[in-house]
């Protein structure tokens, strides 16, 4: 079992990615918008939760419009979700950057369970049992497991049987489940990977949250949506993440919420643009992938999303010659091309382990970006190719004896 810490020489956060071009179908209904006064009810309106309903029935999830929540950004529904569940959280090690703030903000302890070697997003489920009941011998009580299906920062999807696992073992000790499915429509490979939702599994016990900026609306759009289960308790957690909404105030945009609902409808140029994507990140991260194996370090495929995570603890020896001794130097030395260490997302600083992202090749305007997305090869395009041919340059030096 391993408790999160403040790192007490904590790096200055980077700034943060650009993102894609804003679709004109979704800057034109947000211009439509610009008038509304209003803000959005805590929650989000009937409108825009009836569109995240639909939303989850394209999906497989049937849901009603009152069993949703919208919340301006997961950070502010995570704070939510975890002020009305109570107790402690329970979080796989490594896992998104997100995931542990809001629990740290209200004093709940948090709970790291690594991995296994298969894919990130669930924690180990024989290390899950050990942690809850040790923490429980401890006079804690854990609450909330928090996993992903299309995980960050590992670009990985975990196998059914092994979510499912994961899942009995949450149930058998009582634990809500949040399942941030944010990244379910970014597969590489629709026909080789399988994404199922803990929802289909564990009906009564799951909350399903997706942070819409992952794909149908601009990254600086903050808006994610969360699904209860439809039972008296999933309507009790409801009630009370909506009170902790209201508390909290900051209500989404009225403008941003018109245009997020007409994206929730997934008309053609959306899921064209999600498609397309899926398409871009999967040739990028394929390619940052070789690079990192080629160098000799250690990475699982990426499956999803946008990102790869990679373990250069074979490199230890040269690394430490050079004066890069955890991820926190790692990721000073990889910065040009946004690299972020492993303490960022819960990692034992230590471990030379980074997340590298599309982002660092996708190119610095929107531009670039739009040629990238266009591309039938997007790494045949120059700016990639020579971003790439540095980045290659550069790990082959940092494992040179």
């Amino acid at each position: 079992m391993q408790r999160t810490v403040h790192d007490p020489q904590r790096e200055p956060d980077p700034d943060p990615p650009v993102g894609l071009p804003v679709l004109p179908d979704l800057a034109a209904h947000l211009s439509a918008a610009a008038g509304r006064t209003e803000p959005e009810p805590p929650g989000g309106s009937l409108p825009l939760r009836a569109a995240g309903c639909g939303y989850w029935e394209r999906r497989g999830l049937v849901t009603d419009p009152d069993r949703v929540l919208a919340a301006p950004g997961t950070p502010t529904l995570l704070l939510a979700l975890y002020a009305a569940a109570g107790g402690a959280v329970v979080l796989p090690r490594p896992c998104s950057q997100w995931y542990a703030p809001p629990a740290r903000l209200l004093g709940r302890p948090v709970h790291l369970v690594p991995v296994p070697a298969e894919s990130g997003g669930v924690p180990d489920p024989f290390a899950l049992l050990e942690t809850v009941r040790r923490a429980r011998m401890h006079g804690e009580a854990p609450r909330v497991l928090v996993l992903s299906v299309a995980d960050d920062p590992t670009g990985t999807c975990p196998p059914p049987e092994q979510l499912h696992e994961v899942c009995e073992a949450a149930a058998e000790e009582g634990l809500w489940v949040i399942s941030d499915e944010s990244r379910r429509d970014l597969l590489h490979d629709p026909h080789d990977t399988v994404v199922l939702s803990p929802a289909e599994m564990l009906p009564d016990e799951v909350v399903v949250v997706s942070d819409l900026r992952a794909t149908l609306v601009p990254a600086s759009w903050p808006v994610a949506l969360a699904r209860f289960p439809a039972t008296d308790s999933g309507a009790a957690l409801r009630a009370a993440a909506h009170q902790a909404l209201a508390g909290l105030g900051g209500p989404l945009p009225g403008p941003i919420a018109c245009a997020v609902t007409h994206a929730l409808g997934e008309p053609d140029a959306v899921r064209r643009r999600t498609a397309t994507a899926a398409r871009v990140y999967g040739t990028l991260t394929s390619a940052l992938h070789r690079a990192f194996a080629d160098a000799g370090a250690v990475c699982r495929p990426p499956h999803a999303g946008s990102h790869v995570y990679a373990d250069l603890d074979p490199l230890r020896r040269p690394l430490a010659a050079r004066g890069i001794t955890d991820s926190v130097a790692l990721e000073r030395e990889l910065a040009p091309w946004a690299g972020r260490g492993g303490h960022r997302f819960g990692d034992d600083p230590g471990a030379l382990r980074v997340r590298l992202g599309a982002e660092a090749l996708l190119g610095a305007d929107m531009e670039l970006r739009q040629r990238a997305l266009d591309a039938v090869d997007p790494l045949q395009l120059p700016h990639v190719d020579e971003t790439l041919i540095a980045l290659s340059r550069a790990l082959a030096g940092l494992a040179a004896p």
